[in-house]
């Protein structure tokens, strides 16, 4: 799963990044604790409406957006289950009501420093278990794409009211969690690399393109690979801590299991 992650890039470095417009109207968007509900950078493509609203099919605009996390679909009567909807497993999204019009129309990347993981630890006093968060990131500081689903809602019994304008949200989608990542939880937000960007974020192809369908799968070990698991302070846990100490590496004697693995990062990592 994903709950929590950092995205503390600059909107123009993103844009840069993704080769995309910065449409935040300089919304300040530095993040080390993202949590559910939070508005948070989205990359989609769309195709250009005129002012009479009407798309161009023949020209695609990838922007950078500002999303609410929790998708509320387009359906609900109110906004208030989306708190629970941050998240759509890869192999039902398809046939879950709430996701499967966003998976064919309206996917997203949402770009991320890295994204925290709890690993449960063995039983402690009682019947309680502390778990131990981990920040996964790419080694060589690269943005790590988290595929998303964004919807558009509208209040139909309030046009009046507080989201008279619409309210638009989204989900990370998720998936196995793949080799040594499986030892800390066993799913992962669905990561997708570079070469993928395209047809994922293509309005015009949906699921049942070969291309689109190749992308719901576990990420490969390649790209596994490039990351880092780094063991972090507990401080996570509160989404009111929001601070570069949350990145910084947790000393192994303060770690409460440690994980013996390749991508595990060291006390002091660079």
């Amino acid at each position: 799963m994903c709950g929590r992650y950092s995205s503390t890039k600059a909107p123009k470095d993103l844009a840069d990044e993704f080769r995309a417009v910065d449409a935040t109207d300089g919304a300040k968007v530095a993040d080390f604790n993202v949590a559910p509900t939070k508005q948070v950078v989205a990359v989609v493509e769309r195709h250009p409406r005129d002012e009479e609203g009407t798309p161009d099919p023949d020209r695609v605009e990838r922007s950078l957006r500002m999303l609410r996390w929790g998708l509320v679909p387009s359906w609900s009567k109110d906004p208030s289950g989306g708190a629970r909807m941050i998240n759509a497993r890869t192999e039902t999204a398809a046939q879950k009501p709430a996701f499967r019009r966003a998976l064919k129309t309206r996917r997203c990347i949402l770009p991320a420093d890295g994204w925290y993981e709890w690993q449960r630890g063995s039983p402690g006093k009682g019947s309680t278990q502390h778990k131990q968060p981990y920040f996964t990131h790419y080694r060589d500081g690269s943005s790590i794409a988290l595929a998303g689903l964004w919807e558009f809602w509208k209040p139909k019994d309030d046009p009046e009211g507080e989201y008279a304008d619409g309210l638009v949200t989204c989900a990370v989608l998720t998936t196995d969690a793949v080799g040594p990542l499986a030892q800390v939880h066993d799913r992962m937000p669905l990561v997708l690399p570079p070469s993928a960007w395209e047809a994922w974020l293509d309005p015009d192809r949906t699921p049942d393109d070969e291309a689109v369908a190749a992308l719901l799968t576990p990420p490969s070990p390649e790209l596994v690979e490039q990351m880092e698991l780094r063991p972090v302070s507990p401080r996570v846990n509160n989404v009111r801590n929001n601070g570069p100490e949350l990145l910084e590496a947790l000393p192994p004697e303060q770690v409460a299991e440690p994980l013996q693995l390749d991508l595990l990062a060291g006390p002091n990592p660079q």
